[in-house]
């Protein structure tokens, strides 16, 4: 299981881009896979500062990711 370090929306964006483009995804394919629209990839993967967290989990999931959270406790 590998960790990508991510601490704002582009670097999360980023993330997800290089994960679709590692399953050889289109952006319209992970939108249908994870049941969201293709703008809220577009934006996601843009780094837009304002996404909606439950969406979000929907896209990670259907690329296989999980999200997590560290040094909270």
């Amino acid at each position: 299981m590998s960790l990508t370090p991510t601490n704002s929306p582009a670097a999360l964006g980023a993330a997800v881009l290089a994960a679709r483009n590692k399953l050889g995804l289109t952006q319209s394919q992970l939108a249908l896979a994870a049941g969201v629209g293709v703008r809220f990839i577009v934006e996601l993967e843009a780094g837009k500062p304002t996404v909606r967290l439950e969406t979000l989990l929907k896209v990670l999931h259907a690329l296989g990711g999980k999200l997590a959270v560290e040094g909270l406790g």
